[in-house]
């Protein structure tokens, strides 16, 4: 393994495991070698010899192996490297890293090591809201220790929430930034390559909070959970990724950029930071309008004397098209603007004329009525509309969704793709 990037890969146990097979595939596309541990439990979900198969090396599993351990074989395993990765990364094994117990070849290798380590957590929501998991992550993370996902959704226990591992691809991204390393040449070799290496985007997502006074606000459903989503598939997928997210509960992305914002003022102003950029996704539910006046005190119900004040008039006024503002720029517009349209009926021709009106190349259109589940929900069904016509897409989950977004812009810059932006009306 001398003179190649290095990973030792450490697999545990959980349903997760599988896909480390994947992973090592995605690794090795990048020219990063990879040796791997495998848990004892982990044996119980993926096996030494599919291990061994794609890494072309040897699994090691045993801490008191008589070959290995005549040269010290975990602490040099943990010196080999240069980064150390644990997925799926279970309860159990990362409360052994926090508490420094060391009574397996995983976890004395990982107490051992003197290199970076990431890891990929996996397991049930329960587990993962723990107290006690909340804590030992705390831990980890004030030593250093970097983090990808948990993401939320469907696990293979029948319940939903976070606790579900990064997909490889968002892994391989995470690994790539901490070691330091652009994927491999634009232009790879599809979508497992990195055809959006040297690419540069943009993607807001979430809502905006538009104050009315310090306490209230004016805001919509959005959980920014599909431009998350989109966020982290342009980054597995080679590209440089900047994230403006509004108000959400989801843990920021890791391998990219990520700016907080409340109102759409700032998230245009954050947008206008983040320019040049290839292609910008705006997926951000931004607020149409906020109040012309926002009170700096709490607007009370009743007056000074205790009696009722009445019903306060609030002043509208539009807030800033960012959609717009970016498709209609001059020499830095994005060379691909991907608008959302959230619309509650008549979905496709709403969204057509949004894409006109707004002069952006594709617009991404979907059905957020109540029944349809999509604020808040794990699956979306979209229409993607551009030049050429609408591509409608099956109901699928959010990070799918993302993911075959990231892959058609991904054409589209590799010219397999044909578009053309309106005039403005």
């Amino acid at each position: 393994m001398t003179g190649e990037t290095r990973v030792l890969l450490v697999v545990a146990g959980g349903i997760a495991a599988y896909k480390a097979l994947e992973l090592i595939r995605r690794l090795r596309e990048q020219s990063i070698r990879v040796r791997c541990i495998l848990t004892r439990s982990g044996a119980e979900f993926v096996t030494p010899l599919s291990l061994s198969a794609l890494t072309e090396d040897k699994v090691y599993g045993e801490l008191f192996s008589l070959t290995d351990e005549a040269e010290m074989g975990h602490i040099q395993l943990s010196r080999d490297a240069d980064l150390m990765v644990v997925a799926p990364a279970t309860a159990d094994l990362i409360a052994k890293m926090a508490t420094g117990q060391a009574d397996d070849l995983a976890s004395t290798a990982l107490l051992a090591t003197d290199k970076e380590v990431l890891i990929a957590p996996a397991m049930n929501v329960r587990m993962w809201d723990h107290p006690a998991t909340r804590a030992n992550i705390a831990t980890l993370q004030e030593r250093g220790v970097k983090l990808v996902g948990p993401y939320e959704g469907d696990m293979a226990c029948g319940e939903f929430g976070f606790g579900r591992m990064a997909e490889p691809h968002e892994i391989v991204a995470a690994i790539l930034t901490t070691l330091g390393r652009q994927s491999r040449a634009a232009g790879g070799a599809g979508p497992l390559g990195a055809p959006l290496a040297g690419r540069s985007a943009l993607v807001t997502s979430g809502p905006t909070h538009e104050a009315i006074d310090p306490v209230r606000y004016i805001a919509n459903r959005s959980s920014g959970k599909q431009g998350h989503a989109i966020a982290r598939a342009l980054s597995g997928l080679g590209a440089r990724t900047t994230l403006v997210t509004g108000p959400t509960q989801l843990p920021d992305p890791t391998g990219m950029e990520v700016i907080h914002i409340e109102s759409a003022q700032q998230m245009l102003a954050a947008c206008e930071t983040a320019l040049p950029a290839d292609i910008a996704v705006c997926a951000a539910a931004v607020a149409d309008w906020r109040v012309a006046s926002q009170s700096d005190r709490k607007i009370k119900k009743t007056g000074s004397d205790g009696a009722g004040a009445g019903i306060p008039k609030l002043e509208l006024t539009p807030n800033p098209d960012i959609l717009a503002s970016l498709s209609q720029r001059g020499n830095d517009r994005p060379g691909l603007v991907v608008g959302f349209a959230a619309e509650t009926e008549d979905v496709i021709r709403q969204a057509t004329e949004k894409r006109a009106r707004k002069a952006c190349d594709w617009i991404v259109a979907n059905d957020v009525s109540p029944q349809s589940g999509t604020f808040g929900g794990a699956e979306n069904t979209v229409h993607v509309i551009d030049a050429q016509g609408v591509d409608s897409w099956a109901r699928m989950d959010k990070s799918d969704v993302a993911q075959r977004l990231a892959e058609r812009i991904a054409d589209y810059f590799a010219g397999g793709l044909e578009t053309a932006a309106p005039t403005a009306i």
